[in-house]
């Protein structure tokens, strides 16, 4: 099967199973958001106390685990690490400052364009001014190092932990807490969405989707491959929303679960994109390579959880009102940490040339 051909029919795929979960209770353009899915698995074991946004989604354990099988039953389990470990953290933490900024991730992005968001073509504006800047960054022989071979036991450590989050789902101990009221209180039966999840990290892992390494693809070489998986995903979607589920709604005004401010929408998107860019890859990608033994992409993906907790605790997250003060501060501040980091993460070679 032709390459395209093959990520396109998983993108239509991922595109059906997104229109089921929010057929089914997922929020609204939700069927899918890592972003948000973090989020709420930090709320849900209490790393922050918005109530709303506190439920254990069995899509990313699903995405995860699915994932983790995928990549030993074709070898692709590599366990690696060691390659600018805390800076991968920070940048994993700006990165989830910048999509709760937008309110989702790219995967979101799509679904909400599908569903006829504006708001979400500012969104992608800004994630591809992002994208553009990281190249430049990338351009100028950025680099993070390289990840050194690890223990087969570290490698499998972060799908482990999924594994525990799976027994929480089922067995419910007092500790987890769940949302009654707000998105968090908002979600298909958990079977399906572990179903969901799981074909997700399969194909995910197979065909390796991601939109941020899409756009960095085409602006590198004009390879289409990654963009044609979202692509059916759109496309799939838009067909889902107005022929079944009839919610698509062209306009800006009246979206569900969206920051209306158009400002703070580009330059959260900016951010997301720019960080995700300099990580290589966009969350999804990043849960994706976490679950194939790559720790380094472990650790960015605990700076996001990380970053959605100190998001809630301190007011940096958008709202369905607006971003509030704290949350622009943290957006500009990590706009200009992360440019610092894609300026300064040079060969060592490199950097003494240009000082001297």
């Amino acid at each position: 099967m032709p390459d395209k051909v093959r990520i396109g029919a998983a993108g239509v795929i991922v595109g059906i199973l997104a229109l089921v979960l929010m057929k089914y209770g997922n929020p609204p353009n939700m069927g899918f958001c890592i972003a948000c899915f973090l989020r709420d698995i930090a709320g849900a074991v209490g790393l922050d106390r918005a109530a709303k946004l506190q439920y254990l989604r069995p899509e990313i354990v699903g995405l995860v685990l699915g994932a983790w099988i995928s990549a030993l039953i074709t070898r692709d389990f590599r366990p690696v690490g060691g390659a600018a470990p805390w800076t991968r953290f920070v940048l994993g933490f700006f990165a989830m400052i910048g999509f709760l900024a937008f309110m989702g991730c790219p995967l979101r992005m799509v679904l909400r364009l599908a569903a006829g968001d504006l708001n979400a073509v500012v969104g992608l504006l800004g994630l591809v001014v992002g994208v553009l800047i990281g190249i430049f960054f990338i351009n100028r022989r950025f680099t993070l190092g390289r990840a050194q071979p690890q223990s087969r036991l570290g490698g499998h450590l972060f799908p482990g932990a999924m594994l525990i989050l799976l027994l929480f789902i089922f067995l419910k101990p007092s500790f987890i807490l769940y949302s009654t009221s707000g998105p968090g209180s908002m979600h298909a039966p958990v079977l399906l969405s572990l179903a969901a999840g799981a074909i997700l990290g399969i194909l995910a892992q197979r065909v390796r989707l991601c939109m941020i390494g899409g756009f960095r693809d085409y602006a590198f070489f004009r390879d289409s491959y990654l963009l044609t998986g979202f692509l059916a995903i759109l496309i799939t979607v838009f067909l889902g929303d107005v022929f079944w589920l009839h919610t698509f709604k062209l306009g800006f005004a009246g979206q569900p679960i969206v920051n209306p401010s158009g400002l703070w929408n580009f330059l959260g998107m900016t951010l997301g994109g720019m960080a995700s860019v300099l990580l290589g890859g966009c969350p999804l990608r990043q849960l994706v390579a976490a679950s194939e033994g790559n720790m380094d992409a472990a650790v960015a993906v605990t700076g996001m959880i990380v970053g959605a907790a100190l998001a809630y605790n301190f007011n940096l997250a958008a709202t369905t009102e607006g971003m509030p003060p704290n949350g622009q501060l943290a957006v500009i501040l990590g706009l200009i940490l992360t440019a610092v980091i894609g300026w300064a993460s040079r060969p060592v070679g490199v950097a003494q040339q240009v000082q001297a």
